[in-house]
């Protein structure tokens, strides 16, 4: 689990394209200080594992569902990714509850300046609207945003310039592909409501029924 603050820009050093997948070697540097095989650590916002480390580099595997469903697929030698370590349970939640589990891939449709900060407008499906709120939190590339306006097919987030100068959005374009998560707790929200519409019905079905033997060899009570 992670926390959407960036701790440093990584280098793509070399891609191996695999038939099931690929593997990435970074550049880094804060993020191996304390590294081990076998960590976890958010690439674009990507929750990989750690394969292979040298006192430079570490080299992550990148499967061929991850590839479809993120951007990693679309990256090149040279180019740089937002890196961050999983989170302690002694930090500081700097930003909000990122699992590294990418919902979709979207697309910067414009910038506009706000005096020093620039708002991003960014495409969202129908999908994953209902999980998008004004002033809500999201993810975009591994950084904990906040939502400052809804649109029909769109939300805009404002970016100070320091977020802009640690993350890789002070080279995002128009056009640019991002990876989109939305906040944890929408996806948890959704799936109570619906166990609690599920057992009103269950008690809307059940208060109908007589209590005999028939009722309980039905819902497994004897045999």
């Amino acid at each position: 689990m992670f926390t959407g603050i960036v701790e440093e820009l990584g280098t793509i050093r070399s891609i191996q394209v695999k038939p099931q997948g690929a593997t990435l070697e970074i550049q880094a540097t804060d993020v191996l200080s304390d590294a081990k095989v076998g960590d976890s650590i958010s690439v674009d916002g990507a929750c990989l594992t750690i394969r292979f480390l040298t006192s430079e580099t570490f080299t992550v595997d990148v499967s061929a569902e991850t590839l479809r469903r993120t951007t990693l697929g679309e990256r090149k030698i040279g180019e740089q990714v937002n890196l961050e370590r999983p989170l302690r349970l002694s930090d500081r939640l700097g930003g909000h509850l990122v699992l590294g589990h990418v919902d979709e891939v979207a697309t910067i449709r414009s910038w506009k300046d706000e005096g020093d900060a620039s708002v991003m407008q960014v495409t969202m499906s129908r999908t994953t609207k209902p999980y998008i709120a004004y002033k809500g939190s999201i993810t975009i590339d591994g950084v904990s945003l906040t939502v400052s306006n809804l649109l029909a097919d769109a939300f805009e987030v404002t970016l100070i310039p320091h977020t802009k100068d640690v993350t890789t959005f002070g080279t995002k374009r128009n056009g640019a592909k991002v990876n989109l998560e939305v906040d944890i707790v929408a996806r948890y929200l959704e799936t109570l409501l619906k166990n609690t519409e599920d057992k009103k019905e269950w008690v809307k079905q059940s208060a109908s029924e007589t209590l005999d033997l028939n009722f309980l060899a039905k819902h497994g009570y004897i045999e």
